[in-house]
C-alpha cells in the first residue's frame, strides 16, 4: 500500500510541475507576442514568431495532455521474473536444464480471481486457499494461493514448479503458471470440475457417484500415476504425501495426483533417502519414515496401499474409531481378510454391484503394500501388474503394524501435510 501511495504522490507532483510549467510558458509566451506586436516596424518578426509560438503552445498542450492519460491509467502488477527464474536457475534436481515456464501477473490472477472472492474460492488446507478462475479468455484454471503462514514455504513452492514443469502423464496435475509478487506466491493448475477424492469417499451425499467400476479406475490410475513418478520419468521422484485429498478428478473421474511440495527426486541408483523432518499426513506415512526419517518408492507403495483401503471401504483410515475392537483400520482389514470375510469390508454402496473377484484382490494387493518393512512390499510395477492382470498370482500379505503416537495434535492438524508428529512405538499385532 505504501508503494501505490508514493506512485500517487509522484504521479500527483509531476502533474502539478507539469501544469505549472505550462501556465508559465503560456504567460511568457503572450508576453512575447504582445512585445512582437509592439514593435510595429518589424512586420517580418511578427510572422515567424506568432507561427513558432502558436506551435509550442500546442505541443506543450499535446504533451500535458499525453501524461495526464498515462497517469490516469491502471499500473500494472509488475511479475518478478528475476525472482523466478532465479528459482528455477539454481535448481541442480534436473541437471541445471532451464525450465520454460510460464510467469502469470499478480494483476491477471487478482482480475480472474476477482480480487479472491469467496464466491470464488473452491478449496483449502495447510498451504492457504485454492481459487477457482478464468485466464486469456475462456481458459478455466484453479488457483493455489500459498498463505504466509502456510507451513509450505519457498523451498516446497520452487519445488512444485521444477518438478510439474518437468512432468507430463495423464496422471498427473498440470501446472500452467506460476506467480511471485512480494509476499504472494501462487500456482496455476488446470482446473478439475470433480475437485478432489476425499471429496467424494467420505461425504454421504456424494459417496454413491463412486460405483465399483468408477473406484477400480481410479485405483488404476494412481497406481500408473506412481509407476511413472518412480521408474517412468528420468528421475525417480517420490511424493511422499500421497492420500484423498491429493487426488483431483477431471469431468470423467480420471485420477490426476497433485501436491508436489512434498516430492523428493532421487538420482542415479539413489534408492533410499532419510530425514530429520519428518512431514506427512498420519495414517498415510510408512512406519520406517514416522519411526527414522527414512523413505524411499516403498514409502510412495505404502501410502497406496492406504488409498486403496480407504476407496474400497469408505472409512478414513485416520479414524480407526469408526471399527471397533481394532486399532488400525489396516489390522481390521488384515483380520477380515485372513478369515475370509473380505466382503464385510466393502462399502455398502456398491457391495452388491461388485465383481467381488476384483475387490478382494484390490484389498490383497493393499495388504501387501501397507506390511511393515519395506522389503517385503511390491514395487509399483507389480502393483499395476496385480491389479491389471486376473490371471497374475498374489503372495499372501504379513500382518500389518500399527503405530502408537504421543502428542497428537486435532483432526484439522492431522489433514495438514505439513504435520509433523512424533512417535513412540511401531508394534504387530
Amino acid at each position: 500500500m505504501q508503494h501505490a501511495h508514493d506512485n500517487t504522490f509522484i504521479q500527483s507532483t509531476d502533474h502539478s510541475w507539469f501544469c505549472k510549467l505550462f501556465m508559465l510558458q503560456k504567460e511568457q509566451c503572450a508576453k512575447f507576442i504582445h512585445d512582437s506586436f509592439a514593435v510595429r516596424n518589424n512586420s517580418k518578426l511578427v510572422k515567424i514568431v506568432v507561427p513558432t509560438m502558436a506551435c509550442v503552445l500546442i505541443l506543450a498542450c499535446l504533451f500535458v495532455g499525453i501524461f495526464k492519460y498515462r497517469a490516469s491509467k491502471p499500473k500494472k502488477y509488475g511479475i518478478h521474473n528475476g525472482a523466478m527464474l532465479g528459482y528455477l536457475s539454481s535448481s541442480n534436481e534436473i541437471g541445471g536444464e532451464h525450465v520454460d515456464f510460464p510467469f502469470v501477473s499478480f494483476e491477471d490472477i487478482s482480475t480472474a480471481t476477482d480480487n479472491f472472492s469467496d464466491s470464488k474460492q473452491i478449496g483449502s488446507g495447510g498451504f492457504g486457499k485454492v481459487y477457482k478462475g478464468i485466464l486469456q479468455g475462456d481458459n478455466e484454471v484453479a488457483i493455489k494461493r500459498l498463505s504466509k503462514g502456510s507451513g509450505q514455504g519457498i523451498q516446497e513452492f520452487r519445488n512444485e514448479i521444477i518438478l510439474i514443469a518437468k512432468l507430463q502423464h495423464k496422471n498427473l496435475v498440470r501446472l500452467l503458471g506460476c506467480c511471485i509478487f512480494g509476499d504472494e506466491r501462487l500456482l496455476i493448475y488446470e482446473y478439475l470440475p470433480n475437485k478432489s477424492l476425499d471429496a467424494f469417499l467420505f461425504d454421504d451425499t456424494r459417496q454413491y457417484v463412486l460405483d465399483w467400476p468408477t473406484r477400480f479406475q481410479i485405483i488404476k490410475g494412481v497406481a500408473r500415476g506412481l509407476l511413472y513418478l518412480h521408474q517412468d520419468s528420468r528421475l525417480t521422484i517420490i511424493h511422499r504425501d500421497l492420500k484423498p485429498s491429493n487426488i483431483l478428478l477431471d469431468s470423467e473421474m480420471t485420477p490426476k495426483i497433485s501436491d508436489f511440495g512434498m516430492a523428493r527426486i532421487f538420482g542415479g541408483n539413489k534408492q533410499e533417502a532419510k530425514t530429520t523432518r519428518v512431514v506427512g499426513t498420519y495414517g498415510y506415512m510408512s512406519p520406517e519414515y514416522v519411526m527414522g526419517g527414512a523413505f524411499s518408492v516403498k514409502s510412495d507403495t505404502y501410502s497406496f496401499g492406504v488409498l486403496l483401503l480407504e476407496i474400497v471401504s469408505g472409512l478414513k483410515i485416520t479414524s480407526p474409531q469408526l471399527v471397533e475392537n481394532f486399532v488400525s483400520l489396516t489390522t481390521y482389514a488384515w483380520r477380515l481378510w485372513a478369515d475370509g470375510k473380505a466382503r464385510e469390508l466393502v462399502h455398502s454402496s456398491f457391495v452388491e454391484d461388485c465383481s467381488l473377484n476384483e475387490v478382494v484382490r484390490c484389498i490383497q494387493v493393499c495388504l501387501l503394500c501397507v506390511q511393515d518393512r519395506p522389503d517385503d512390499r511390491p514395487l509399483m510395477s507389480s502393483v499395476t501388474f496385480m491389479l491389471e492382470n486376473e490371471s497374475a498370482s498374489l503372495p499372501a500379505p504379513k500382518q500389518p503394524a500399527y503405530l502408537g503416537l504421543q502428542n497428537f495434535e486435532s483432526e484439522e492438524s492431522r489433514e495438514n501435510s505439513m504435520n509433523t508428529v512424533s512417535i513412540t512405538a511401531v508394534e504387530g499385532r
